[in-house]
């Protein structure tokens, strides 16, 4: 109860500046009451919707969209209250000067100066910017698929695999799924990539497997010619809802597995798997979930028992911290590992060549796109899916398409 308490203190301030904005603005007393409408319906759904979150089943669409509406009218308010704030710190000394210079007379009522229009509107064109983002990410963001291909050269990689294409998928999430006309889209735009395998990296529910349900027929278009791999991620598992028994939970992640296999996905649970071809081989070997702050039961030395050392392999882990903390430095030379959790945080800005940013690389040292460390690659994906927020502001979902070279040739 206190928290709430407090929640609503902290945002109640910011509704404070920001309608002062609003006011100082507009001078429109509509205008002011469809602002404040506004914010009470969307703040008091957001809190309606965590306070009343269901643990049996955890974060489903109508969560999503009040997390989704929160954000995009409470960051821009954030930099309005920011700017506000701003002049405060000019207006309250000159209150107080104006106070003790008159010592503080009852005629010299009005110590505060007024606040300025400019200010006003300078802090709302700022906050423009937050709030049409945002609603972008929401309407139109999250399903603004890309299609990011790399090229990657190793010496040592089996001459009848020059020019082998993977495709990599991740975080499906499909329990923040509303619609199947763009998912069909992406299928498609996967399939047409032609690649050799496929391969996905974990997440494919928020928690339950029977999220995964209403879009089987769709992803069970997906195909390649050397197969489809997949591992499981941190949110597969099912740990972050609640369940009447462990049995009711283990029941659950079975279900999920099974589903993968009706897709046709071969599930890699710290296990491997060869793909051949003219007598040569590659080493597919996929982990359980390890990551650093979260469930660890990836085993490296148990996926590899049946790998050789001088096989050329390709490491599925889900989260990229156990690429940073365990793979690197591993007695194997895993040349090239695929891994997916960080979504890029949904947030960002990236425009190639000139800038990569995104707060979640505070987090994360490898957080999306393609890393070296001691002649091997690590690969990131951004995410195919949403979580919480139903949107993408600047970091797109990701389909990647990696095609292996022989030769030394990485610029």
């Amino acid at each position: 109860m206190i928290r709430w308490i407090v929640f609503i203190l902290i945002f109640g301030i910011i509704d404070i500046y920001a309608f002062q904005a609003v006011k100082t603005t507009f001078r429109n007393k509509w205008i002011n009451i469809a602002y404040l409408i506004i914010s009470i319906i969307i703040l008091g759904n957001f809190i309606y919707q965590l306070a009343t979150l269901d643990r049996s089943s955890g974060i489903n669409t109508s969560v999503n969209l009040a997390i989704g509406l929160f954000l995009t009218l409470y960051i821009p308010k954030i930099v309005v209250m920011i700017m506000m704030f701003g002049e405060d710190i000019i207006r309250v000394p000159q209150a107080m000067y104006r106070y003790f210079s008159t010592g503080g007379t009852a005629e010299s009522s009005g110590y505060m100066p007024s606040r300025r229009a400019f200010v006003s509107q300078l802090a709302l064109g700022l906050a423009a910017i937050p709030f049409g983002s945002f609603l972008y990410g929401m309407v139109k963001g999250r399903y603004n698929f890309k299609v990011l291909k790399y090229t990657l050269h190793f010496e040592d990689l089996p001459e009848a695999f020059d020019g082998y294409r993977l495709t990599q998928i991740s975080d499906i999430h499909s329990g923040s799924f509303d619609n199947k006309e763009k998912l069909e889209y992406a299928v498609s735009l996967i399939n047409e990539q032609k690649s050799d395998a496929i391969l996905f990296t974990g997440d494919m529910v928020n928690n339950m497997a029977k999220e995964m349900l209403p879009w089987k027929q769709t992803f069970s278009k997906l195909s390649a010619k050397d197969g489809m791999y997949s591992v499981l991620g941190n949110h597969d598992y099912g740990d972050y809802v609640s369940w009447d028994s462990n049995q009711a939970k283990k029941e659950n992640l079975e279900e999920l597995e099974g589903i993968q296999k009706e897709l046709g996905f071969d599930l890699l649970k710290n296990e491997s798997r060869f793909i051949e071809k003219n007598g040569e081989r590659i080493a597919i070997v996929g982990v359980e979930n390890w990551g650093k702050g979260f469930k660890q039961k990836g085993d490296l030395k148990k996926a590899s028992e049946h790998v050789e050392a001088n096989d050329f392999k390709i490491l599925l882990s889900h989260d990229p911290s156990h690429w940073q903390h365990q793979v690197i430095d591993d007695d194997y030379h895993y040349h090239l590992t695929l891994s997916g959790h960080t979504h890029g945080m949904q947030f960002g800005i990236e425009i190639p060549g000139w800038i990569k940013w995104s707060p979640v690389k505070w987090r994360y040292k490898y957080w999306a796109g393609i890393y070296e460390e001691k002649k091997q690659f690590i690969n990131v994906n951004r995410g195919f899916g949403v979580l919480a927020f139903p949107g993408r502001v600047g970091i797109w979902p990701e389909i990647t398409v990696i095609e292996l070279k022989k030769g030394v040739n990485n610029a």
